[in-house]
């Protein structure tokens, strides 16, 4: 169990490690559904990556991940929540979650998007995501809050 973590605001530096952690974090997955691409996975993230709406998670001084949240009109989604393999398994991820998810709480439901079969989807079953549809691409599913579920920030 990790005790004490924190966050510090993201900057445009953390770019390329930020993306080389996506490709750990997405390979066993992608590698599962056939779908590994290293190239498309790490543009994918640099045209998706705002350091303002990025938050740094920060274990004993050292960078254990990174969680954003992009707000939109009628939603807000969880966006680029990963982990350093060394900071997995520890109760941090479900830490990190509902701390974000109390803290930017208002009317709009939240919403990510995670890989068909990945074993992250219990962990946000867990703070009150639900099932919205599969992407046509195969490989994403959206996930959202709903009203009656909405997360209590415990878990």
């Amino acid at each position: 169990m990790v005790d004490s973590w924190s966050f510090r605001p993201a900057r445009a530096e953390d770019t390329a490690w930020l993306a080389e952690l996506k490709l750990a974090a997405m390979r066993a997955d992608l590698r599962r559904l056939g779908r590994w691409n290293p190239e498309r996975v790490r543009r994918r993230f640099l045209d998706e990556f705002v350091p303002a709406n990025t938050r740094i998670v920060v274990v004993d001084g050292a960078e254990a991940g990174a969680i954003a949240v992009r707000p939109e009109a009628e939603e807000q989604w969880i966006e680029h929540f990963y982990l350093h393999p060394w900071a997995r398994g520890r109760g941090l991820g479900g830490r990190v979650l509902a701390h974000v998810l109390e803290t930017h709480r208002d009317h709009r439901p939240f919403r990510l998007v995670v890989v068909r079969g990945s074993p992250a989807r219990r962990l946000y079953e867990r703070h009150g995501f639900v099932h919205q549809y599969d992407h046509d691409n195969g490989v994403d599913q959206v996930l959202t809050t709903v009203p009656s579920r909405q997360p209590l920030g415990h878990g």
